[in-house]
């Protein structure tokens, strides 16, 4: 008698089967884990040599870029007041893309759904929390939604780029006791010569248009001598809430010294930087602040914009002679080269 073994054959290779498949499975799993090793170790070596919030935020969409493909990625901290935009386009784009972002970033609510979708602009939001705070990342992406691996490559990222933010916003914490006027909070000239030259670099690279309005108050001097110093500390801490208020977060906002104040405005040219001047020369006469019943404060302005390869002393010599031209005109006005 002959026994057949092939039904034991046929059950062994019904085992085999699946075994195999958990197998393969478990190979594309430790794959999928690789690559995310290797994405997560790219990330950490980009963000590790920066300390900046600015820096920390250009590294890691630097990073992302080739992965998901977006117009500009936002960070906002409202309880330390920090806020910080990045964005790859340039002119009208640029402008309406940061204007989005800001709205949206103001916008306490969560978005509707996963994204919220205007002129073929896709806004995505998520909100995470470090340790004694919370912060808000923002990615916009131009003609078409993220898709669900986009969004899992990010959730997977955020754990990474939260803890390099919370390094950034401690160093910023101490950075800005060394760099801010302590009188009105404004970035002091050691932030100038820091980044001034970036941005006229950024502007000669992808040539945008690059402004400076350069202020001197009027009848200061008359507050001080009159009033006594505290009232001209006053003074100063006011006229800073103006321009503060006035001015975007990718501007650059300096108190230069004494009753003197300078703004770099990015890409702005100088028929709309004008426009932001005037309401300036209107904010601080409408502070109505007096010296005595015949002196009031005012503020007079230079304005410039940046030529083809203009260097920084140069630049900063004819906003000042335009400066010069104001006060010698009359004072509480705008003078433009």
């Amino acid at each position: 008698m002959t026994i057949s073994t092939m039904p034991y054959q046929h059950a062994d290779s019904e085992r085999k089967q699946p075994q195999l498949a958990e197998v393969m499975a478990e190979l594309d799993n430790l794959k999928k884990q690789s690559v995310r090793l290797d994405l997560a170790n790219k990330l950490h070596a980009r963000m590790a040599g920066v300390l900046s919030l600015t820096g920390m935020i250009e590294a890691y969409s630097v990073w992302l870029m080739p992965l998901v493909n977006h117009e500009l990625i936002g960070y906002s901290n409202g309880s330390r007041q920090k806020r910080h935009l990045f964005c790859s386009g340039h002119g009208p784009n640029r402008r309406s893309a940061i204007a989005f972002a800001e709205l949206l970033i103001d916008d306490k609510s969560s978005l509707f759904g996963n994204f919220v979708e205007k002129d073929g602009r896709f806004a995505y939001k998520w909100i995470f929390e470090t340790s004694d705070d919370e912060g808000i990342l923002l990615i916009l992406k131009e003609g078409q939604e993220l898709s669900e691996y986009e969004i899992d490559l990010v959730n997977y990222s955020l754990e990474i780029l939260a803890e390099c933010l919370n390094r950034g916003l401690e160093y910023e914490d101490l950075f800005e006791k060394a760099s801010s006027d302590a009188l009105t909070g404004l970035s002091n000239r050691r932030v100038f010569e820091e980044r001034i030259h970036a941005m006229m670099a950024g502007a000669n690279r992808y040539d945008y248009s690059l402004s400076m309005i350069s202020m001197d108050l009027d009848k200061f001097k008359a507050i001080n001598d009159n009033l006594g110093h505290q009232a001209g500390d006053e003074v100063l801490m006011s006229v800073a809430k103006v321009l503060k208020k006035a001015v975007r977060s990718t501007d650059l906002l300096v108190r230069m010294g004494g009753d003197e104040f300078l703004i770099v405005l990015d890409q702005t040219d100088r028929d709309s930087a004008r426009i932001l001047a005037e309401r300036l020369c209107l904010a601080i006469d409408s502070l109505d602040i007096w010296a005595n019943d015949t002196t009031k404060l005012g503020v007079s302005i230079g304005l410039s914009e940046m030529k083809n390869r203009e260097g920084l002393q140069n630049w900063l010599e004819r906003t000042d002679d335009i400066l010069y031209h104001s006060k010698a005109k009359g004072r509480a006005m705008v003078s433009i080269d």
